[in-house]
């Protein structure tokens, strides 16, 4: 990585097993993504007019990258949820890609602090034909997840909200999901800064902290899918 980074101790210190992969430099990932967005994972109207909502609101242009929401919304769809918790909403878009991969009668309850993103949010939810499936509850989401009642479970809990709180998060996640259920949290490479935390800093360190708190919570059995900037995919035991 560089002189002055990396160390004994670190996560890189383990026995290297070699992939099979190429070299990451010569792996081509916007191309890659751009391949499995073009086959799998092509944004509707709908889609497009949330990013472009979500432009004239002038929101951060952080919603899930098309191929990592089509991969939580297989995830679903594999386990047959009925029963969604999101933790950060934004303008709705990924809110729009989960419901779609609920039943007519399935329910996605997703947490958002701030008011005006809920707003332009509902509004996304509601041209996208799926109002009566979709609620977007406004409030800190920690305690909003302490307020939910586990009776019914949910199938699913998403996180993609402030990283500093994802290890706040797991065990209000754990309490809520159920037993093979899943637990799903975008950003678990951190743009490969995980692979040195203490040297990067910030928020490297606190999406660290939460991958070695769900690989050692005997609740989970976990691991990180590559897709995007990594999917932590965790299944409730």
């Amino acid at each position: 990585m560089g002189e002055g980074r990396g160390g004994g101790g670190g996560p890189g210190a383990a026995e290297i097993i070699v992939s099979g992969a190429p070299a990451p430099s010569e792996l081509p990932h916007d191309r890659l993504d751009e391949y499995v967005r073009h086959l799998f994972a092509r944004e509707d109207d709908c889609l497009r007019a949330i990013r472009a909502r979500a432009a004239e609101a002038a929101l951060p242009a952080i919603q899930l990258p098309p191929a990592t929401a089509r991969a939580v919304q297989i995830l679903l769809r594999a386990i047959g949820a009925r029963r969604v918790l999101e933790i950060g909403t934004l303008a709705g878009y990924s809110a729009v890609w989960i419901a779609r991969a609920l039943p007519p009668d399935g329910k996605l309850i997703t947490l958002e602090i701030d008011p005006d993103r809920a707003a332009v949010a509902r509004k996304s939810v509601e041209d996208a034909g799926l109002g009566d499936r979709v609620e977007v509850r406004v409030g800190d989401a920690l305690d909003q997840m302490a307020a939910l009642d586990p009776d019914p479970p949910f199938d699913a809990v998403f996180l993609d909200a402030d990283k500093e709180r994802y290890c706040d998060y797991l065990d209000q996640a754990a309490r809520l999901v159920c037993h093979n259920g899943l637990l799903v949290a975008d950003n678990a490479l951190w743009r490969g800064e995980v692979l040195d935390p203490e040297w990067f800093g910030g928020l490297a360190v606190d999406i660290h902290r939460f991958n070695e708190r769900v690989a050692a919570d005997e609740r989970f059995e976990a691991t990180i899918l590559p897709v995007g900037d990594g999917l932590m995919v965790a299944v409730r035991r």
